[in-house]
């Protein structure tokens, strides 16, 4: 009794410090403690980098005033008048719209005229500029932003940033724009999100891609909606935009582009690009001390400018990235299945096999953020990986006592699965005819076939059979995969096949075809099967052949040569549905045979890694006698495949059959 109380203590320790420990992570992870962010976002930037945005849109180009426009005008800044020409450079080669990413607080200092040039080119092409917001008023410009209409429809307050001042271009130069937009982005030192509606003096201000889209689409608003997640949907047109609640959009990083840019220079110079024209133009300083650049989650620091240009590339190609309003509590109940299953099994299995539920489950956690991720929703599932790392670490060193009744157990199981898989070989043994004694009378044509397994059973079969007093019908197929699951779908595959076959179907390729559809449609785990079916007239020799996705049969002919028989191209069963097979027709002379292996036989590796290969199953099937039974020629190979492999363990299933037609009665 002492020591039973001692046992089930030592089974309640570990299960109660890890119960505690995961109490205390998970209430951690349902509070969004701001201390857990830099893993979260170091999480998301791991996502960018290991799945960038493949840009699909590329109508939003930026004319970047970068080291060499520089070098050949002259420093920043320039004079009013080479912006304004600029600026018509690039009106003229036919944008849709543009955004200039600069702003004009000082009056020009070089010419009187200089700031109504740059108006009246601004005016002239329909120009969005940027207002910056600043956190306190700035003494030169006390009214608020003049701004776009921003019709909100939210059923209640909506927290956008908040800025009390703003920094924007002259009355005169900000009078003749055709719109205004918040050039504001994230304050970390890495760009993940940037509001794309904020709150300048009282005034709700989009930003300055929003508006550039707003003013292409010849818009007089925007709206604001409140879904029912209480997301934000930004309307713009025809455009419809999610947002977080607080008005920010998440970016989606692609890699530079290098024709994402067009040196002002060369708009300067006459050179206008084509790839304006029709294009959302940004104009930006690029050059190296003039701004501040900020860095990617890829890892490539970016001038402003051009991440104006990803917010419209994600715009239009409809890629958003979007935080649920309820991820804190699905984080939390991640975190809560991973440590109930580590504290259900933890406790039952050898440490190795601990640590392995363990990867299993961060790797189970790693899968589903990015899925998450590829679906558009940012899940955090750091948290719950470290809380289970947490509990799995506070459960281990109490669970070492009970290691070897885990043990003995495990060998228990395991030598009852393998007792069921014995079983099953033997049933799955049963399944395949034996041509040797199916066929023992049959004096037109002889026939033998062999089915080794990788494992103890395996998803390789054969058939043959007659449909009438004249016609055989043989196959050889090979199911995805291996194991249990591949036998089980071997059994199904097969039967399916064979009724398929004795509905008096005459042609292998219809057959195939109707047998597609019958073994789709119970086919849960999508595997596939490659199969390569014939019908020999044993009367008539003529021989019809189908190959779905199968290694293509050898042929000897009456001259001794092997023919590999063309293979069809045609797809595995299962994979295409609705697919027509096609059929081959070959007359056969007396004495030619016919001989179909699996992939198992072709793909056979030896110690060095090195393929069994066609060619050298050519070479044997061409040194095989001419009378040589079908039995020897099936021996001959599985021998010369043992040799070659040696002491390898045989990573796939193994199938033979050789038909030989020894011509009529």
């Amino acid at each position: 009794m002492a020591w039973n109380r001692l046992r089930v203590g030592a089974l309640r320790g570990p299960a109660a410090s890890g119960l505690v420990v995961l109490g205390l992570c998970a209430l951690v992870a349902a509070l969004d403690l701001v201390s857990l962010r830099p893993l979260r976002y170091a999480l998301f930037d791991a996502y960018q980098r290991l799945m960038p945005r493949e840009r699909q849109f590329a109508g939003a180009v930026v004319v970047e005033i970068e080291e060499a426009s520089l070098q050949s005008r002259g420093q920043w800044p320039w004079p009013r008048g080479l912006v304004a020409e600029l600026l018509d450079a690039i009106g003229r080669a036919g944008p849709v719209g543009i955004g200039l990413d600069v702003v004009f607080a000082e009056p020009e200092r070089w010419t009187a005229d200089g700031d109504a040039r740059l108006a009246r080119a601004i005016g002239a092409n329909r120009v969005v500029l940027g207002i910056a917001g600043l956190p306190e008023r700035d003494r030169r410009f006390t009214e608020p932003p003049r701004a776009v209409p921003v019709y909100v429809r939210a059923g209640g307050p909506v927290a956008l940033p908040q800025f009390e001042g703003q920094l924007q271009s002259l009355a005169l130069i900000d009078g003749a724009a055709a719109g205004r937009g918040l050039l504001n982005a994230d304050p970390e030192p890495v760009i993940r999100r940037v509001p794309l509606l904020g709150r300048v003096a009282g005034v709700t201000l989009p930003a300055l891609t929003i508006d550039m889209l707003r003013v292409a689409q010849n818009s007089q608003a925007v709206r604001i909606e409140r879904g029912g997640d209480d997301r934000l949907r930004l309307r713009v047109g025809a455009l419809d935009v999610p947002l977080e609640p607080d008005g920010s959009f998440w970016m989606h990083f692609s890699p530079r582009y290098a024709d994402r840019l067009v040196s002002a220079e060369d708009v300067l110079a006459g050179k206008a690009d084509a790839r304006l024209k029709d294009s959302l133009v940004l104009v930006g300083v690029s050059g190296l001390g003039l701004i501040e650049w900020k860095m990617s989650p890829l890892g490539d620091p970016l001038p402003g400018v051009e991440v104006h240009a990803q917010i419209l590339e994600q715009i239009f190609e409809e890629r958003f990235l979007l935080r649920p309003a309820s991820a804190r509590w699905l984080e939390s109940g991640l975190l809560v299945i991973a440590g109930l299953l580590l504290l259900f099994f933890v406790p039952r299995l050898r440490a190795w096999a601990s640590t392995l539920l363990l990867a299993a489950l961060l790797a189970g956690l790693a899968a589903a953020g990015i899925f998450a991720f590829r679906t558009g929703w940012l899940l955090d599932v750091a948290t719950p990986a470290l809380g289970a790392t947490l509990v799995f670490g506070a459960m281990l060193a109490a669970t070492l006592t009970e290691t070897q009744r885990q043990r003995q157990l495990l060998r228990a199981a395991q030598a009852k699965a393998a007792a069921e898989m014995e079983v099953a070989q033997r049933i799955q043994s049963g399944m395949l005819p034996n041509p040797r004694t199916a066929f023992a009378k049959e004096a037109r044509f002889r026939i033998d076939a062999r089915v080794e397994p990788a494992r103890t059973v395996g998803g390789d079969f054969y058939d043959c059979f007659l449909l009438d007093d004249r016609r055989c019908f043989f196959a050889v197929a090979d199911v995805s995969g291996k194991g249990l699951p591949a036998s089980l779908f071997m059994a199904l595959s097969k039967s399916l096949l064979q009724s398929t076959a004795l509905r008096g179907e005459a042609d292998p390729g219809k057959i195939l075809s109707r047998a597609n559809a019958e073994i789709s449609r119970d086919n849960p785990e999508s595997l596939f099967i490659t199969v390569c079916a014939g019908i020999l007239d044993a009367d008539s020799g003529e021989l019809l052949l189908a190959n779905a996705g199968h290694e293509p049969a050898f042929l000897r002919a009456a001259d001794g040569a092997i023919a590999r028989l063309d293979p069809s191209g045609e797809p595995p069963l299962c994979i295409l549905p609705g697919f027509a097979y096609t059929t081959v027709r070959r007359a056969l002379q007396p004495g030619e045979w016919l001989c179909v292996v699996s992939d198992g036989v072709t793909e056979a590796m030896n110690e060095r890694a090195e393929l069994y290969g066609a060619e050298r199953l050519v070479e044997l099937l061409a040194a095989q006698r001419a009378e040589a039974a079908p039995a020897a020629i099936v021996s001959a190979l599985r021998d010369d495949v043992r040799k070659f492999v040696g002491d390898t363990e045989q990573s796939d299933d193994l199938t033979l059959l050789c038909l030989r037609w020894t011509g009529a009665p």
